[in-house]
């Protein structure tokens, strides 16, 4: 009877040991551990009176995975069209600016949300355009558009770094980025309910079957009755719209835009977050939930390198040993080395035995 149950309960401890969700979730408490392990105060949480929510490191891990949530879904997306985009950080930067600039101009600070989202939008329906109708490759076509973006956020504000910490009104953007849900950031929140909506919209409408369909094979995908070009489309549009969203995050925290500095190399870190999440550079199937787990481990890399006192210059190297790291523990020879292992063992002993 008890071997019955341990036969039984093998395929599902197999199942966990393949799935990359589980070695994304191992990674993010292995880190957690060694920030732990290195600050006594880790994890410890407080309540901040002056602002309304809870404080700690752990806190400040979740505002910042907020923008990289953002980029990763829409990055997610692209990537299983067998695209990317690298225009990302560049379109958080124009939005950014559009907002700052629009507020210290005396617009409405919902108007200036709404311009900036809308920007975002168009600059995805942009390079969407050009990919689906025109056929460029998605990767001459954002690595241009993210050269262009970072001219265009200086055309904005006319190359200044724009604040509008002082303009009267800016509340509402500020709690965006700043502000709490029952103790949670509320930026926290906000993305998790925005990756929420398009997973639900994905894997409750045929809209998921047909990203990965096309993503597998366009042309099979056509003679079946989807058309390629309006998913090529919508993916790339939806990605530079939630890059607005994270170009608002990221300008929002201190009501400020760098035009050199926001938004850089955040293109990089979406790709990382979609990889580390098991979504194939490929293209084909996609896992939302995982690139919304690599986007926290992310921001979590991040806050171990700030924790361990890495240098900076180290910090690139730091950054890189721990992604490779998740990616050779999700990688299917390991998951089944234990299982070779076995198997050449009892090819030994069959060879032994016959031999004898």
């Amino acid at each position: 009877m008890a071997d019955t149950k341990k036969k039984a309960g093998n395929p599902i401890i197999k199942k966990l040991l393949g799935s990359n969700l589980t070695w994304s979730v191992v990674a993010l408490l292995v880190l957690i551990v060694i920030c732990t392990v290195f600050s006594d105060g880790f994890l410890s949480l407080r309540w901040n009176d002056n602002t309304g929510g809870l404080a700690g490191p752990l806190i400040t891990v979740l505002q910042e995975s907020a923008r990289y949530l953002m980029i990763a879904t829409g990055m997610t997306l692209v990537i299983s069209t067998a695209g990317i985009d690298l225009s990302v950080g560049s379109v958080m930067a124009v939005s950014g600016a559009a907002a700052m600039q629009l507020l210290v101009s005396g617009v409405n600070v919902w108007a200036a949300i709404l311009l900036s989202l809308l920007i975002g939008l168009a600059i995805g329906c942009f390079n969407g355009m050009l990919v689906s109708v025109l056929g460029l490759q998605p990767f001459i076509t954002t690595l241009i558009m993210m050269l262009a973006g970072r001219g265009l956020a200086k055309v904005i504000t006319s190359g200044e770094n724009t604040d509008a910490g002082s303009v009267a009104g800016n509340g509402p953007l500020k709690w965006m980025a700043n502000g709490f849900i029952l103790g949670i950031p509320a930026n926290f929140i906000i993305a998790l309910v925005i990756v929420a909506i398009v997973a639900l919209i994905c894997r409750k409408t045929a809209m998921g079957m047909m990203i990965e369909s096309v993503g597998i094979n366009p042309e099979a995908s056509r003679m079946t009755g989807i058309k390629p070009r309006k998913i090529l489309f919508l993916v790339y549009a939806i990605s530079g719209l939630l890059a607005a969203v994270a170009g608002l995050f990221a300008t929002a925290s201190v009501m400020r835009v760098d035009i050199s500095k926001t938004g850089q190399d955040l293109e990089m870190y979406a790709i990382l977050a979609v990889v580390i999440g098991g979504t194939s550079l490929l293209g084909g199937k996609f896992s939302l939930a995982g690139s919304a787990l690599g986007a926290v481990i992310i921001a979590m890399i991040r806050k171990t390198i700030i924790t361990l006192g890495i240098d900076s210059a180290a910090t690139p190297a730091f950054f890189a040993i721990v992604v490779i790291v998740i990616c050779v523990m999700q990688a299917p020879k390991i998951h089944n080395l234990g299982a070779e292992i076995k198997r050449k063992r009892a090819l030994k002993e069959q060879a032994k035995a016959v031999a004898a």
